[in-house]
């Protein structure tokens, strides 16, 4: 051995294996001092003799004191070296950070104190490894012995210190890696790339902003992580980018926009404000290039402004009133049909205020994009009519007025009568619930006369003649006592005067006539005594039902109220 690499004494070589770390030092120092002279000689030959010695028989042997020995001389080797050490590295480096994975730990801690020997020596050469000593390092940041800890923790700080004052060091080709690590879950390996993202991006020639979207993921997830401390500094972390991203020109907000959707539905609540805040900033800045986003963003904030923590339903609000003013066009990437699969998902949600703003979301659109919207309509539709059944009467009426909005057009308008009364006929106590609230409502939206034609000429067909019945005795008790039709009660007080309230009454009559008492209550609105007094008379023909003498009951007493105080005051005057 010694004679193929004479500079080097058997001495030397014998108490580099030796247990002792005074032996082992003071043999580096001798290869510290051969290596200096044969540099000086520019032998580099011998010098790469030496290297591949101590790499062969120390570095690399089965025993762990000649490991120790291998790691103290390609140190003493490269302080030797100095400024030539550089064409010497790539022999250098490698048996070192392969000896961070070594069983034993004090070959773990020699190794890191190597490399840190290395690495002042090298300075910028040295950053050619630098993604294999991160990786190295990002291990050791959890090694389980506390001094391996502390020597790694030096050797980052070193190696930091070279990356920032470097020209050479390659984002591009450090940001796979980091990618790559972020889903480490050990405490110490998060504190780890917490320090080194921070300190990259302190580094005015490093873009890591331009990467945010490589590691943005992972520094959310480390914001539930168990650590306060981590927590924290991810949360620093995420406000500067934050800070970065409002002064910054141009930033790729939709692929960031996809990492912030998935973490607003996070469990953990500071996540979720943190996801929901970015997503409101985004939304300030760089409306315009979200809008192919628009349904996913919608899709975490419209649950959010029913979050349980008032701070996240505040931004949530006020994340979705900024998107609505963003007038966004189907030319520039904007889905509606997306946006409304959100919508209608969401009146299902058991919030009223999201329900709410689902549908006022619907309304919208249909007013800024009608003809696409329509297009959607046999999907909303029945999503609406269900709606109808809310167990808030404010949804129950923007519900209404979504639906009007959507009946402004004839074909939609017998559309939405007949559903109406189809939802009605499924379930009697949504009826009896909001038949009043919803008819009266679209009457005042619609036009009552409208409303009641188009219902009429619905019933009069119906096949279910009990339920014909009920929804007649429904209409019928709403036109004599709803404050929005007292025009339509006018009209029909006309019908043997003038040929609208003539035309109202022949329009009505038939399908009425599913219900005596409500054909008897028209004939008396519109004054036509002569044909009430003779239905009344034909009830004798019929068998007396209990609901046929409650209807009698309601009739009797909305007799003594103002609607018929005209009728009261006929009858008073012909008696006198």
């Amino acid at each position: 051995m010694a004679d193929s690499v004479a500079p080097l004494s058997s001495s030397v070589l014998r108490n580099l294996a030796d247990k002792l770390y005074e032996k082992r030092k003071t043999a580096a120092l001798e290869v510290e001092s051969v290596v200096k002279s044969l540099t000086g000689a520019q032998d580099h030959e011998k010098i790469s003799s030496i290297i591949r010695l101590l790499t062969n028989d120390f570095a690399l042997s089965p025993q762990a004191n000649h490991r120790k020995g291998g790691l103290i001389g390609l140190a003493a080797a490269t302080v030797g070296l100095a400024s030539e050490a550089a064409q010497h590295l790539e022999k250098i480096v490698p048996p070192v950070l392969s000896s961070f994975i070594d069983q034993d730990s004090r070959v773990r801690y020699y190794a890191c104190e190597a490399l840190y020997n290395i690495a002042k020596v090298a300075r910028g050469d040295f950053i050619v490894f630098f993604n294999d000593i991160f990786d190295a390092l990002c291990k050791l940041s959890a090694d389980s012995d506390p001094n391996v800890q502390s020597a790694a923790h030096l050797l980052d700080r070193l190696v930091k210190d070279i990356v920032t004052e470097s020209d050479q060091f390659s984002i591009e080709e450090f940001i796979p890696l980091l990618r790559e690590r972020m889903n480490v879950l050990n405490p110490f390996v998060r504190q780890f790339l917490v320090g080194w993202i921070t300190v990259l991006d302190s580094v005015p020639d490093i873009d890591m902003l331009g990467f945010l979207p490589d590691f943005l993921d992972g520094l959310f997830n480390m914001l539930s992580d168990n650590s306060h401390e981590i927590r924290q500094q991810a949360d620093q972390a995420l406000a500067e980018f934050l800070q970065e991203i409002k002064n910054a020109p141009s930033v790729d907000y939709g692929r960031m926009a996809e990492i912030l959707v998935q973490r607003a539905r996070s469990l953990d609540e500071f996540t979720r404000l943190t996801s929901i805040t970015w997503v409101n900033e985004f939304v300030k800045l760089g409306g315009d290039q979200l809008v192919p986003y628009y349904a996913e963003i919608l899709g975490v904030v419209l649950p959010a402004i029913s979050d349980k923590e008032e701070k996240i339903r505040v931004v949530a609000r006020e994340t979705n009133e900024e998107l609505q003013l963003i007038k966004a066009e189907p030319s520039e990437g904007f889905d509606i049909g997306a946006v409304l699969v959100i919508a209608r998902g969401e009146l299902r949600n058991e919030s009223e205020a999201t329900r709410l703003e689902a549908l006022r979301w619907i309304s919208v659109l249909l007013e800024r994009h009608r003809t696409e919207v329509l297009s959607f309509l046999d999907d909303i539709f029945p999503a609406l009519l269900k709606a109808l059944s809310d167990s808030s009467d404010e949804v129950a009426l923007l519900v209404l007025e979504v639906q009007a909005c959507i009946a402004r057009d004839p074909q939609h308008f017998r559309h939405l009568m007949k559903f109406l009364v189809h939802r009605f006929n499924s379930e009697h106590s949504l009826l009896e619930r909001r038949g009043t609230l919803a008819l009266g409502r679209l009457c005042q939206l619609l036009g009552a006369e409208r409303v009641y034609r188009e219902l009429a000429t619905i019933l009069e067909g119906e096949a279910d003649l009990e339920f014909a019945t009920i929804m007649v005795q429904a209409l019928n008790l709403i036109l004599l006592t709803a404050p929005e039709l007292a025009e339509l009660r006018g009209l029909l007080k006309e019908t043997l005067s003038a040929p609208g309230g003539r035309d109202l009454f022949v329009a009505l009559y038939s399908s009425w006539c599913h219900s005596s008492m409500a054909t008897v209550s028209l004939c008396l609105l519109a004054q036509a005594y002569q044909h009430a007094s003779s239905v009344i008379q034909s009830l004798g023909e019929t068998d007396i039902s209990v609901n046929l003498l409650v209807q009698v009951d309601k009739l009797v007493r909305l007799l003594e109220t103002p609607i018929f105080a005209y009728l009261r005051l006929q009858v008073h005057l012909s008696l006198h």
